[in-house]
């Protein structure tokens, strides 16, 4: 079984926040792909489905963000879920929006929701590191994530998660890459290619005209005619 994991804050006043991306994300895939119903198990709230053919657990810790490694670290013990089939969808300050990476393994870069699981299960598991951006100070990052989303953003942030709907059966079966992909083609679809600027394209309606034979074009006499070869 794979476990994917959003990480946010319950409670309707936070579901807005930049830093709820993460429930966004698993919210979307179980209603994109048919998951069951949301039920209370391990100090959050999970939902069962098929994604590539592997079973797969959708989590969203009730602990709130600074407690998230307590939900996660009951569920992996109770599932026997190893570190590597474990992904988690957080918001990521440093990357701008519209932008998402998967890595594994690493530091949690101040992210306290990272940190909490960190502490719980080690850093080898797999993160989805959705951009939201950075505020530009990093005593203004609480308030910034704690915060909606501008209404401008709503378009970048809905093609993103359409992409993760997209590519969850590729991220379920370890296929990063395509994963990354679908993402990227619902952020940046391929623009359908134009003529060169200036080029006269053919009228496909108007009918053929046929080219006039030598014999209709030349009217010079024999004697113009020898006269011009010598010139």
């Amino acid at each position: 079984m794979k476990l994917l994991v959003g990480l946010g804050n319950p409670g309707a006043k936070y579901a807005g926040h930049r830093h709820n991306i993460g429930f966004m994300a698993v919210d979307r895939i179980a209603e994109g792909h048919g998951f069951g119903p949301w039920r209370s198990r391990f100090q959050g709230m999970t939902s069962e489905g098929v994604l590539g053919g592997e079973k797969v657990l959708l989590l969203k810790p009730q602990t709130f963000m600074n407690e998230s490694g307590r939900s996660v670290g009951e569920a992996m013990r109770f599932l026997k879920i190893a570190p590597a089939e474990l992904c988690v969808f957080h918001d990521e300050i440093d990357l701008a929006p519209a932008k998402l990476k998967v890595k594994t393994g690493g530091g949690h870069a101040g992210h306290n929701g990272l940190r909490s699981l960190h502490a719980h299960i080690g850093d080898a598991y797999h993160r989805v590191r959705m951009g939201v951006g950075h505020p530009g100070h990093k005593d203004a990052v609480p308030g910034y994530v704690l915060h909606d989303f501008a209404k401008a953003d709503a378009a970048w942030l809905d093609d993103m998660l359409r992409g993760i709907e997209d590519g969850a059966p590729a991220l379920a079966q370890g296929d990063f890459a395509t994963f990354q992909n679908r993402v990227a083609l619902r952020l940046n679809p391929p623009r359908p290619s134009k003529p060169a600027l200036g080029a006269i394209l053919p009228d496909a309606t108007a009918p053929a005209r046929a080219a006039p034979s030598k014999a209709q074009d030349d009217q010079r006499s024999p004697l113009q005619k020898l006269a011009d070869r010598f010139r």
